[in-house]
């Protein structure tokens, strides 16, 4: 299958869904796309609560994209790339309206930062988690402060350091990243809808207010995040990493 975003609507619940063939990385232009449908989403008002989901049922996502990471030559071209995570997650932020995240599987690096931006996230027992990052010389540092917000310093620090295992959903759901696991994709989408459509049935602008006060504090994040994305497109440059994404091909 092809790549792709794209967004559908259902009793007033706007469906936001992304998919790419390897395992659901996210290339500049997908994560354009997706910042785009939140976006628009955002203002769209025969939608009152928005679900971001992706394609397949194995790996919710994989982050960053190999291929483009690999063609990184210059700190601009770096910073741009990592500026495509920074502004899907400040997107999610500064939507009025609450984002709840369906995580199917397995989520690495910035997927983790994805589902973390989510105002309230549910998963299978599958959605193992794991900050990759430190282990191609890189690290966290654009999708760090999503992360840190839910999982909180102790939690991010943990798996950001201990970059190459996979932390269990169990795991993320007592850190208060997952509010619910459940044992198949199944009974995870029955229970997604239901929530997201009882949440129509709430006064939008309440709901509104309640985002703003859950965000209260991350005002400075656009600034920050395009900072995290210079310090990242710099450290792609490195040797270390060079080498560590040529050992991948």
């Amino acid at each position: 299958m092809e790549p792709y975003v794209k967004q559908t609507i259902k009793n007033e619940v706007g469906y936001i869904e992304f998919f790419h063939p390897a395992h659901n990385s996210l290339p500049s232009n997908l994560l354009a796309e997706l910042t785009n449908k939140i976006k628009h989403a955002s203002t769209n008002d025969e939608i009152k609560v928005i679900i971001l989901q992706s394609g397949g049922d194995r790996t919710f996502c994989a982050g960053a994209s190999f291929e483009e990471l690999q063609a990184i030559n210059d700190e601009e071209t770096g910073r741009v790339f990592f500026s495509g995570f920074a502004n899907v997650i400040n997107a999610m932020r500064k939507c009025p309206k609450f984002i709840i995240g369906r995580i199917q599987g397995k989520t690495v690096g910035g997927g983790v930062g994805l589902a973390s931006a989510t105002d309230y996230c549910m998963a299978t027992k599958y959605a193992s988690i794991k900050l990759s990052e430190l282990n191609l010389g890189i690290g966290p540092f654009v999708v760090g402060p999503a992360v840190q917000r839910k999982l909180g310093l102790s939690g991010m620090s943990q798996i950001a350091m201990d970059a190459n295992s996979f932390y269990s959903a169990e795991w993320a759901q007592q850190k208060g990243l997952f509010s619910q696991v459940y044992e198949s994709t199944e009974l995870l989408d029955e229970a997604v809808q239901e929530f997201a459509e009882n949440l129509c049935t709430y006064n939008p602008k309440a709901m509104s207010e309640m985002k703003t006060m859950f965000w209260r504090g991350t005002e400075d994040w656009d600034a920050l995040l395009n900072q995290r994305a210079k310090t990242s497109g710099r450290l792609v440059l490195s040797n270390f990493t060079k080498q560590k994404l040529k050992s991948f091909q």
